[in-house]
This record gives structure tokens, C-alpha cells and sequence, in this order.
């Protein structure tokens, strides 16, 4: 029975609370309250970060939004796909930020970069979802 409930209102609840991730780290960017602006900064130097984190932030805010509406799921999708390939940057880019020690010690910002996989991971799950017919993944 459990299993079932799980089963049929996972995909909506993985979608809401994704989306919550996206709207929320990405609004304190823009807003420059964000603990990774510096990271953000070191990492994409080529770009002025007065332009860049706040685009960064809005582009987060725009896949939270679109993680919302079903009919938006692949725009969510392919915003949040081109957003996570960024984000793991640092880790070949600043490395000396990320680990403690490489390959294996990870420091805050390096633990930060790794849960995108978890991320990545999600989507991926939410994704495969759109080609279902049945009532579990619609609202």
C-alpha cells in the first residue's frame, strides 16, 4: 500500500521539491546572498559577475518555475541540463577550492558541486516520466 502512494505521487513530489531547490538558491544569487558568488566569481572569470550571478540566479529561478507546470517540464529539463554541466566547473577549474585532498577530500563548496549529481540524478528521473501516460504523472 505504501509502495503504491510512493509509486503514484513520487514524480510530483520529486518535481515540487526540485523546483524549491532551483527558485530558492538561485534567488539568493541575484539578491547577493549566496554562499557559492564567490565560488561563482573564481570560477567563470572571463565573465563580469555583476552580469553573470545574477543571470545565473534568474536561469534557476526560470527551471524552479518551470519544474512547476507540467507543460514546461522540457524547458525545465534542458535549462536545468545545460545549468548542471556549469556547475561542475570548479572541480577541474579551482580544484584547490573543492578538495582537501584529491581526488576524495571534499571541502564545502567541493560537497556543494557533488550534490548536482543528486540533481542530475532527479531530473533524469522526472524526465523519463514525460513519456508515461498514466495518471501518476500528471497533476
Amino acid at each position: 500500500m505504501a509502495a503504491e502512494w510512493m509509486h503514484k505521487h513520487g514524480q510530483i513530489f520529486l518535481r515540487y521539491s526540485i523546483a524549491a531547490v532551483f527558485i530558492w538558491l538561485g534567488a539568493l544569487k541575484p539578491l547577493g546572498i549566496s554562499p557559492v558568488n564567490d565560488l561563482i566569481t573564481n570560477t567563470v572569470f572571463w565573465l563580469p559577475s555583476s552580469i553573470f550571478i545574477p543571470f545565473l540566479g534568474y536561469w534557476e529561478v526560470l527551471i524552479g518555475v518551470c519544474l512547476i507546470f507540467r507543460p514546461l517540464l522540457r524547458v525545465a529539463l534542458s535549462l536545468l541540463f545545460l545549468q548542471l554541466f556549469g556547475t561542475v566547473l570548479p572541480l577541474f577549474l579551482v580544484p584547490e577550492v573543492c578538495f582537501t585532498q584529491f581526488p576524495y577530500g571534499l571541502t564545502l563548496e567541493g560537497q556543494y558541486i557533488m550534490k548536482n549529481f543528486v540533481l542530475l540524478s532527479a531530473a533524469i528521473v522526472v524526465g523519463g516520466g514525460l513519456s508515461k501516460q498514466s495518471p501518476q504523472y500528471a497533476e
